[in-house]
């Protein structure tokens, strides 16, 4: 499942193609195959890394009730701001080592990630506070007492995931970038396999001391067996070992960090709050309940056009980097035509079930009345994150993250959450009318970005891919700065 090439594979479009031979659907289907090959396995380990919690948490579900809910509300709000800010930060690199990786400039992609390990861990430090602060925090938010002081307790055992999340981020963009993402899925895999049966053994003797130790401990083993193999020599050509240039234009990568968190957290963070306020409607119980169900079904079938995201960062990265901008540009298109389809497959299948597929989930009628009703709604979303995470794919591949970071906060602060809290609480739509205010949100940020791709100079888009990479920003790749 691995593309072990180290160099830049030869471009399916370039600039000066207009003569060539080989036809428009000889073109789309080697695009296919490339953005599958990048898109297939990081499907796969999103699935299996999502897994470790969902695992822990289900089988939590054996203890007590209590113990399940303090999980539940530890991992979707308390794990969920760290999980946010750390995939954020770290998909920085997705376009700096995208864009050194396509301009050859190998060795960079390993001074950018340990510029991403200091940053990343920096970061960490005051987000410890969260964990620590995390009974009050729940408390604020209205939760049960019980449940946000047993909350609290655990948040402070998986404080050690968070720097793990700190170092597991940045080392996958890093292989992403050069397409090894066969590896990862393996490692993802391995480690799930091994965190199942030891979660069971776990919790059974230690209870919640023995969830958080065991989901600590398979979070460590992703980081290791990745790190094992860069430094095997498997990655030779982009990993020299560690070098003082690291601590160097530290202040430019942490506001390309910055900006990156913002982008996606902002995303992320949208479905939390309307889990929160969920809770404030009239039936609350139910209420929660089916959204829950919905953010779920929605969680497991988010992991494709993820994977999406993560293949056209690549791609478009790698493109602009190697000077190819029309190749960029229709690896955009092909991507998000790839996602309609397979996105579209999903709305169907929802729709045909939406009032027998609840019963996976709920024996309560109640919940799979309310849950039957948001399945429109749950369509909708389904549909527009079929387009959206494509179109933020090329934005991080391109490095738009500022702009996208002042677009996402106009439309998700500024009139999405507003007109969800209006439409679900003051109007009294319920469900229906917070999950419209994110989709509203949501429908906008698409819409920007497709005008923002159609009309785009990508041309002036290589340029300052250069730019970005080029010997200004003080790296020196003659200077041997490695630590002795």
């Amino acid at each position: 499942m691995d593309n072990t090439n180290s160099n830049h594979s030869t471009p399916l479009i370039t600039n000066l193609e207009k003569n060539s031979p080989v036809t428009f659907f000889r073109k789309l289907w080697e695009e296919n195959k490339m953005v599958w090959h990048i898109a297939g396995p990081s499907i796969l380990i999103s699935i299996f890394q999502y897994s470790l919690a969902s695992v822990t948490q289900t089988l939590v579900g054996h203890i007590g009730a209590l113990e399940l809910a303090a999980v539940g509300i530890q991992n979707l709000v308390v794990t969920g701001i760290g999980y946010g800010i750390m995939l954020g930060m770290g998909s920085a690199l997705e376009t700096l080592c995208g864009q050194a990786y396509g301009a050859g400039k190998m060795r960079m992609l390993g001074i950018y990630l340990q510029r991403s390990w200091l940053i990343l861990l920096g970061t960490a430090i005051p987000l410890t506070l969260v964990s620590i602060f995390a009974t009050p925090l729940l408390l604020l938010l209205g939760q049960d007492r019980d449940i946000a002081e047993l909350a609290g307790t655990f948040s402070i055992w998986m404080i050690p995931t968070l720097y793990l999340y700190a170092l597991n981020f940045p080392i996958q963009k890093f292989l992403q970038a050069q397409s090894k993402v066969g590896v990862m899925a393996w490692i993802s895999f391995g480690v799930l396999a091994f965190h199942i049966p030891f979660s069971w053994f776990c919790i059974m003797k230690w209870r919640l001391a023995g969830a958080a130790g065991s989901l600590n401990l398979s979070w460590a083993l992703v980081v290791i067996l990745q790190y094992v193999y860069i430094v095997s020599g498997c990655c030779k050509d982009s990993w020299s070992g560690f070098s003082w240039l690291a601590f160097s234009d530290l202040l430019g990568f942490f506001w390309l960090s910055l900006s990156s968190a913002v982008m996606l957290c902002l995303e992320y963070w949208n479905y939390m709050v309307l889990i929160v306020l969920a809770g404030l409607l009239k039936n609350a119980e139910v209420k929660v309940d089916a959204a829950s169900i919905c953010m779920n079904i929605e969680g497991w079938i988010f992991m494709i056009p993820l994977g999406f995201l993560a293949a056209v960062s690549v791609r478009v990265s790698n493109e602009l980097g190697a000077g190819n901008a029309a190749a960029a540009k229709f690896s955009v298109w092909v991507t998000v035509s790839t996602s309609l389809v397979t996105q579209t497959s999903f709305v169907l299948l929802i729709l045909i079930t939406r009032n027998s597929f609840p019963k996976l989930f709920t024996n309560d009628k109640a919940v799979m009345k309310e849950v039957s009703a948001l399945a429109v709604i749950l369509c909708i979303s389904t549909f527009l994150y079929s387009i959206q995470p494509i179109l933020s794919g090329m934005a991080i591949g391109a490095g738009w993250q500022g702009p996208v970071a002042y677009i996402n906060s106009a439309v998700f602060c500024l009139i999405g959450l507003p007109a969800g809290a209006y439409m679900g609480l003051i109007l009294d739509w319920g469900l229906e009318g917070l999950w419209g205010g994110v989709i509203v949100g949501v429908g906008l940020q698409t819409i920007i970005l497709l005008i923002m791709a159609w009309c785009t100079d990508w041309d002036k888009e290589i340029q300052l891919s250069k730019d970005r990479i080029s010997d200004a920003v003080g790296l020196d790749e003659e200077e041997d700065t490695s630590f002795h």
